[in-house]
């Protein structure tokens, strides 16, 4: 038997408020619409469900196997990067809400048959109000066996109808952001000649690495895993790899591509990318902000920051695009198009002055805020809630 409870028994101190702040002064709050514990004893699954916003639509976000410290802990990344998702797919044009999971554990230890389809069974009992796909320590075959258990699963192998790895498309539009960001700064859209540091190089750090190394980037990477480190130096053995993320922000970097955890930008990481002479933050991990006020230490450092779940949004898009029967030359034209809303980003920041990060806040909050609003109207034949 299998035991779900709603919200959690003992968050950690505020957590319980951000899942019920509400909005105030028209703005959107950070408020949660649905948060599931699931706990199957059998398997031994604990894992974290949480649904930030159906505005727009079913909730897409992947599903994160990590070894976390506390449940409190991850709860607080399931809120965190559950919020993320409902902006990253608003800001991408997606037609899709904001959800995440979270299974405690360590994925090369824990994981195993029982306990991912006891997830599944958790994913089918919300009946499509949540879609699940890849992320950290979940791969394909891994979607593969959750779908044994539920249809609302994305990311699936080639072999079963899906859109296979979706680290592919995340690396690209990160370059397309990445290229963009350059474009701003110094007017050319292309990373030739400079000095970009990619810290994280597992999944979507290494595709990465080979968009930059091709377009001409002298590259430098750091990652604590040594296989993953091993695997780019055999794909591009003209990288250069240092002892950790500290020494790469001392590697007089044009460009600083965080891709791996969130919290990546702290002050003191900040400090030392503007004391270091770094000029453009752009990467792949999520929620790269270590706390609000971030964003205005870039700008005023002269650091021109690309928001990170506008240019990391290309695995989502992906994803979303197996749902209607996975195309990838649709979905990658789709991720194409993150060159230009970066663009479009730092346009109004400039004309509102105000961080890249706010401008595209502020996009996404329109767009939720319009398109829910169509949903007082009821259509013929469809149903309310």
């Amino acid at each position: 038997m299998t035991d779900v409870q709603t919200p959690a028994t003992h968050p950690a101190p505020g957590v319980l408020s951000r899942i019920f702040r509400t909005e105030q002064d028209g703005a959107p709050g950070d408020g949660h619409e649905q948060v599931v514990l699931c706990h199957d004893r059998s398997s031994g699954l604990k894992a974290i469900i949480a649904i930030h916003s159906t505005a727009l639509g079913p909730a897409l976000g992947g599903t994160r196997f990590f070894p976390y410290a506390s449940e409190e802990a991850a709860l607080e990344d399931a809120l965190n990067l559950s919020r993320g998702m409902s902006y990253k797919n608003a800001l991408a044009g997606l037609d899709l809400g904001g959800g995440k999971a979270v299974i405690i554990g360590d994925p090369n230890k824990d994981k195993n048959e029982a306990m991912l389809r006891a997830y599944g069974r958790f994913v089918e009992s919300l009946r499509g109000r949540y879609i699940t796909a890849c992320d950290v320590g979940t791969y394909v075959q891994d979607m593969d066996v959750i779908a044994r258990e539920t249809e609302f699963v994305t990311g699936r192998s080639p072999e079963h109808g899906g859109a296979g790895d979706s680290s592919i498309l995340t690396a690209f539009g990160v370059f397309q952001g990445m290229r963009a960001t350059a474009q701003a700064r110094w007017g050319q859209p292309t990373l030739r000649g400079k000095r970009v540091g990619v810290a994280g190089v597992g999944k979507v750090g290494h595709y990465l690495v080979g968009h930059l190394v091709a377009d001409g980037a002298t590259v430098v990477v750091t990652d604590p895993f040594e296989a993953a480190v091993n695997r780019v130096r055999a794909a591009h053995p003209e990288v250069e790899v240092v002892a950790d993320t500290a020494a790469l922000l001392q590697a007089k970097l044009d460009v600083y591509a965080p891709c791996a955890l969130g919290g990546a930008l702290t002050d003191d990481v900040v400090a030392a990318l503007g004391g270091f002479g770094t000029s453009i933050v752009c990467g792949a991990a999520n929620n790269q902000l270590s706390h609000p006020g971030v964003e205005k230490d870039l700008a005023d450092r002269g650091i021109l920051y690309a928001p990170d779940y506008l240019v990391n949004s290309g695995g989502v898009i992906q994803v979303a695009d197996e749902i209607d029967g996975f195309n990838f030359e649709r979905a990658k034209n789709k991720a194409t198009k993150i060159f230009d809303t970066t663009l479009e980003i730092f346009t109004r920041a400039t004309a509102d002055g105000v961080p890249p990060a706010v401008a595209a806040d502020r996009l996404a909050e329109k767009r939720m805020r319009e398109i829910s609003a169509l949903r007082t109207v009821l259509l013929p034949g469809a149903r309310r809630g």
